[in-house]
């Protein structure tokens, strides 16, 4: 059965990887070739992993179709549409305003019947200038609202966050935003459905916690532990989290489901036993141990409920309710069958768990505890078999780890000696407690308790040595380590354990690849309506330009950038270049300098803007220019030295412009200058400005491209950095059509686009062709 299931899963996990999903003629003759050897298998053994690969297959593609039935027509997009509905979520407020999960229950237009808006306000004026105040918004209400909505889109970057993958995961097939302009109306102050209402029992919770804890640092925690809400934390703590390596605490992890349920277990097993509570005849009727179990799992379940079902819920879940199932009938079950039906069941449920990184390290984790436990022989004091079970995951999963994140915690084990007591037996406890009326000083209780604790997790994660961070390693180093772990964890008294750690090393020490020597690769990042540019030599690393700002505390740089650098084995900058002030451009540079160190900054920006206060030297680019790193010469352009002296009115004008020339070709990246310097740069460097690859100027706009400086530079490849249905319609239809016969590539069709200046020619590689996944949308 164990191996059946892990077939299935694999079935489930092949299809998760394809780039189109197979029809459902071809899933319905896979459905029938499983059912058919599953009848050979009471023959043939060997046929049941087979049969229940191709049902996983099956099933998993089943569901994809119903899912990608409910779609957004691209008539839709971009329209202004009447929407009646339910708030189906907790909204969640953030800076521009808050964003909710909504049912569609009628709609003017076609539209999918879970979507997720948005209430913008204040960071992004409306169209009129004014700022639109939402009305105060509850999960459970039904209101009428006009929306504009368009389908599920997001950056695309090598080794970065899939957001498609997400949404389509959570069943939202389509995202938008209120348009306040428009009547909008409550219509029902509650609708009568379960979802709906454990909706609102968890608003009320979050609310009734903000309201006791106003303005206290670590209220976001204790609600994420009673509710699972975990976007109530602050930016600033997840950091901390993920330096000491107790993130999965913060969340309704499978040892809070665990104790929740043994605490119930214990308090029906002791009144049962004394007959305190529930009479003289019931215990005779049914056992202690059986009454426990089933309570136990009945508190589990209502914590789930309560928590939103994520994946390590469901997975402890499934176990006790396996384990309870055994008790009740008096069957013992192995533990590596309860962890199989688990992971059965939240596949069965949930096919599209197998996408998240919670997924894996919840079941890793139970897996390698397990594992531990299982064929040892002899008694072991709870020190030692505490000690030995944190040995076991902070080995065991460093593989899952820098495979995801890229990272692992070296301070991880003496934080979760602390922090997994402290909060899985008193903050947890406390915290839920504290959400019964009339219990509000448990909940200040609680508070003191996580502040003690972040005290030291504070404190451990200043340390410069508190995390281990490095490039995104080869698939075969991760299974090699994995393989390594596994011997390394063997039973005492195993032959030769410690060469388990010899398999870790090619995970940590083979490098990523780089170009030869004169060659070069040119990667325009995916950032939405804006442009970040690296620039990759054999010894060095250049930056140019660093993509929007999102909100106060989120831009490319923390969210696309850095982590694209990190995974992609840069440890250093050695320059970069913020081309010009425009926020699409420069948005991201503070986090960037913070987070990478940086060996200069060049740039265009006026003496006084905040930027130039940062640490590298730093310098004006100006015409002239030029350097060379591993027989690749770097050339700036534009501007001239005379600019600087009389700035233009445009800053778009003021962008620094820098040509890329290896020994196999050569790049031309043009940031956001327009027409008239277009013309300048014809003048003063004519032929010189011939390139292959060329970043179109200003993102597609009017005011740019030419048709003098198009046929000037004669690119064979122009890459168009634009986001997904941006407000200015960029890249405009009379500029691409200025390109004809040179072949076009879009950053919101195509993900990001590395350019390859090689020996083998000049090489455009896209990420959305190289990542294809079903369920990510085009651009019509």
């Amino acid at each position: 059965m164990r191996l059946s299931i892990l077939t299935f899963a694999a079935g489930i996990g092949w299809l998760q990887l394809q780039p189109a999903l197979p029809d459902i003629a071809a899933l319905a003759v896979m459905a029938v070739a499983g059912v058919l050897l599953l009848a050979l298998s009471l023959r043939l053994r060997a046929a049941t992993p087979v049969a229940a690969f191709l049902l996983g297959i099956a099933w998993a593609g089943a569901l994809a179709h119903h899912r990608l039935a409910d779609f957004l027509p691209a008539g839709s997009e971009g329209r202004d549409t009447e929407v009646v509905g339910v708030i189906a979520s907790l909204p969640q407020y953030y800076e521009n305003g808050l964003r909710f999960d909504f049912d569609v229950e009628h709609s003017g237009l076609p539209a999918p019947r879970r979507i997720s808006l948005a209430w913008h306000r204040g960071f992004r004026p409306q169209e009129d200038g004014e700022v639109h105040a939402a009305p105060p918004l509850h999960a459970g209400e039904r209101w009428r609202f006009t929306v504009r909505l368009k389908r599920p889109h997001g950056n695309l970057n090598p080794h970065g966050f899939d957001y498609e993958a997400m949404l389509f995961e959570r069943g939202i097939r389509a995202t938008g935003y209120v348009r306040p302009k428009h009547e909008f109306a409550r219509l029902d102050e509650f609708v009568m459905r379960p979802s709906h209402a454990i909706e609102r029992l968890r608003e009320r919770i979050r609310e009734r916690f903000l309201r006791v804890l106003p303005d206290q640092p670590y209220a976001g925690i204790l609600v994420a532990l009673a509710i699972g809400d975990q976007r109530a934390i602050d930016a600033s703590l997840w950091q901390v989290f993920a330096r000491t390596g107790v993130t999965h605490l913060m969340s309704i992890s499978g040892l809070h489901v665990t104790m929740v349920a043994g605490l119930a277990a214990w308090i029906v097993s002791w009144n049962w036993r004394r007959r305190f509570l529930f009479g003289g005849r019931l215990p005779l009727l049914l056992p202690a141990q059986k009454a426990a179990a089933i309570a136990g799992f009945a508190a589990a379940f209502a914590y789930c409920l309560l928590a939103g079902f994520a994946v390590p819920a469901q997975r402890t879940l499934t176990m006790l309710g396996v384990v309870a199932l055994a008790l009740a009938t008096g069957r013992a079950t192995a533990p590596s069958r309860v962890l199989a039906l688990a992971l059965l069941i939240v596949l069965l449920l949930d096919p599209w768990a197998v996408l998240s990184p919670g997924f894996w390290l919840s079941f890793g984790a139970v897996g390698l505890l397990f594992y531990i436990g299982s064929g040892r022989l002899g008694e072991i004091r709870p020190l030692a078999a505490w000690g030995r079970a944190q040995w076991a995951m902070t080995l065991g999963l460093v593989p899952a780890l820098l495979a995801l994140f890229q990272q692992f915690s070296l301070v991880s084990p003496i934080a979760n000696a602390v922090a997994i007591p402290m909060v899985s037996f008193v903050a947890t406890p406390l915290a839920l407690l504290g959400a019964i009326p009339l219990l509000d000083p448990l909940l200040w209780l609680a508070h003191q308790a996580m502040a003690a604790l972040m005290w030291l997790l504070e404190w451990l994660a200043a340390s410069g040595w508190a995390v281990w961070q490095q490039h995104a390693p080869p698939v075969w180093t991760v299974a090699l380590a994995l393989g390594g772990a596994a011997w390394l964890l063997m039973p005492r008294g195993f032959p030769v354990r410690w060469v388990g750690l010899a398999a870790f090393l090619p995970m940590l020490l083979v490098p990523p690849p780089r170009p030869m020597a004169g060659e070069a690769n040119v990667t325009v990042l995916d950032v939405g309506q804006g442009l970040a540019v690296h620039v990759q030599t054999a010894g060095h690393d250049l930056l140019y330009d660093t993509g929007p700002a999102f909100s106060p505390d989120a831009n490319s740089g923390n969210r696309i950038i850095v982590p694209y650098l990190r995974a992609s084995g840069v440890r250093r900058l050695d320059g970069l270049v913020v081309t010009h002030a425009d926020k699409d451009h420069s948005g991201g540079a503070a986090s960037v300098l913070e987070s990478v160190p940086t060996g200069w900054l060049m740039t265009s920006l006026p003496g006084d803007h905040p930027l130039l206060a940062a640490t590298p030297p730093r310098r004006p680019c100006a015409d002239g220019d030029a350097w060379e790193w591993d027989g690749v010469r770097f050339q700036l352009l534009h501007p001239t030295a005379l600019q600087f002296a009389q700035p233009i009115r445009k800053t778009n004008d003021m962008s620094c412009v820098l040509k890329v020339t290896s020994r196999h070709g050569t790049a031309l990246l043009t940031s956001d200058i327009e027409a008239i310097s277009e013309a300048a740069l014809l003048a003063r460097h004519g032929d010189d400005l011939h390139a292959e690859v060329l970043v179109a100027p200003h993102h597609g706009s009017r005011t740019s491209s030419t048709p003098e400086f198009v046929a000037g530079v004669g690119a064979r490849e122009v890459i168009f950095p634009v986001g997904y249905r941006n407000r200015f319609g960029h890249p405009k239809e009379e500029v691409v059509a200025r390109y004809a016969g040179t072949r076009c590539w879009r950053t919101d069709a195509d993900g990001a686009l590395t350019v390859r200046l090689t020996g083998a020619g000049v090489a455009v590689a896209p990420a959305r062709a190289e990542r294809r996944r079903y369920w990510h949308s085009g651009v019509e």
